[in-house]
């Protein structure tokens, strides 16, 4: 899972004037922009994710398959006709004579037949192809659910690096409004030259750190746009942030025995791996099909005609000629075949020992899939646990640098304190301020987590 560890800070500003003006230019672009929550981010995602769609197409092509099985089971009907023009001495099969002149002759048949007995194959198939559809089913809501993982993370790095933007923008103006206190020490005589230089250190250092927030920003403002497959030109969104009640709910502990289980029955990852072994199993069933006889009954109608060139249907010979042809040549014929599987070049058996062996490496697979889950879940687990300590602890190390920094603050205002401790006092503080953001919206994001794996709708 990943951890919203701040590469570093960032946004340009330089002045304090200018940071007012662009904060007000911004809440005015903000009214106007669409409210996203992390549901309707979830829900823009499964609307429009092209990797969806495709999986859904391949649940269409599985809904055909199992149309196409069932339907070999009906009888199939169908007719010819063949017709050919004859030179020289040619056998007349409408009349049985051999004739010598050019003539025109056909045939019409319409054939039936039925397969009354396969080894079961047929039958087994169409069991094959409902599991199979209910597999692909299951893998479109892996891939749903996995896609949603990915939003889920997404949204958080956004909401984190908002948090960690204004932070930084806060620090700016405290280091830009102390650079133009020290300089008017300086001029009047009460600081040194290398106050000054420390306090500009302290600024330029702030706007990196703006600078560097906003791009961070801006990227995952683009990473999460691209999973709802928006535009960045037509993105025009501000997420919402997490309450107070939502971190005071995602303080909860959890026993992951209780959680696996629960995820065990709803997971779509191991509802795949488990069809997908059943699918296999019925592979055997069909594979073995082909090494008993097959029973087949058939049976047709048809008929023959012919007439000499020149003298046919539009010449000496009349129209009743041909309907009587095609009277008199007319036949009927019904068989049973059955075909007896003797030496096929090992062909049937190699393919009933390679779907036993399908078999077993999809029920590894299974046990694989039940494995992996219940590690996830337990490292789930123990990251809630250690992230809801990490929150209390750096809230309680925040709330002891800021009450220090305070004291600090306002005995540098009367000359108690130098420059250095002040600027260490408030780099600490600023640390601080930092690691609790991150820490938030860690204890956020694994509490979602465990959500995820619950089956729970992801909302805050």
């Amino acid at each position: 899972m990943k951890t919203f560890t701040p590469k570093s800070l960032r946004g340009p500003v330089t002045f304090s004037m200018t940071l007012l003006v662009a904060a007000l230019g911004f809440s005015g672009t903000a009214a106007a922009q669409e409210k996203l929550t992390i549901q309707q981010a979830v829900e823009r995602m499964l609307q429009n994710n092209l990797t969806i769609k495709q999986a859904a197409l391949n649940v269409s092509t599985s809904e055909v398959n199992l149309q196409q099985s069932k339907a070999a089971l009906y009888p199939s009907l169908n007719g010819g006709l063949d017709n050919s023009l004859n030179f020289g001495r040619s056998l007349n099969t409408a009349t049985n004579q051999l004739v010598s002149n050019k003539f025109y002759q056909g045939t019409g048949s319409l054939n039936a037949s039925v397969d009354l007995f396969g080894g079961f194959a047929k039958l087994n198939q169409i069991r094959q192809n409902k599991i199979l559809l209910d597999a692909g089913n299951s893998n479109l809501d892996k891939i749903k659910n996995d896609l949603t993982l990915q939003v889920v993370t997404a949204y958080f790095q956004v909401v984190f690096n908002e948090d960690l933007l204004k932070a930084s923008n806060e620090q700016l103006v405290v280091a830009q409004e102390t650079e133009v206190r020290e300089q008017a020490l300086l001029e009047a005589g009460n600081k040194t030259l290398a106050d000054i230089s420390q306090a500009k250190a302290q600024a330029a250092t702030a706007e990196l750190n703006v600078t560097n927030a906003q791009n961070q920003l801006t990227i995952s403002f683009l990473t999460l746009s691209q999973l709802m497959e928006m535009r960045p030109d037509s993105a025009n969104y501000k997420v919402v942030a997490p309450t107070i009640v939502d971190i005071a709910m995602a303080r909860k502990n959890y026993n992951v025995n209780d959680v696996y289980n629960s995820s065990l029955a709803i997971f779509p990852d191991i509802k795949l791996a488990k069809l997908n072994r059943e699918a296999a199993e019925k592979g055997v069933a069909v594979a073995k099909g082909s090494l008993s006889p097959r029973i087949s009954l058939g049976g047709g109608i048809g008929s023959r005609y012919s007439y000499l060139l020149g003298t046919g249907l539009l010449g000496s010979i009349p129209n009743a000629h041909l309907f009587d042809q095609i009277s008199n040549n007319f036949y009927q014929n019904v068989g049973l075949s059955i075909q007896i599987p003797i030496f096929n070049g090992l062909q049937s058996r190699s393919n009933v020992k390679r779907a036993k062996i399908n078999y077993e490496d999809y029920k590894i697979q299974e046990q694989l899939a039940k494995n992996n889950l219940n590690k996830v879940i337990a490292q789930a687990v123990a990251d809630l646990r250690a992230a809801d300590s990490r929150y209390k602890s750096n809230e309680n190390t925040f709330n002891a640098q800021k009450d220090a920094f305070n004291v600090i603050e306002q005995r540098y205002n009367v000359g108690l304190v130098n420059s250095l401790d002040y600027n260490t006092s408030r780099t600490n503080r600023n640390k601080a301020e930092i690691d609790l953001i991150q820490a938030k919206y860690d204890l956020l994001f694994r509490s979602k987590v465990i959500d995820y794996y619950l089956g729970n709708q992801i909302t805050f």
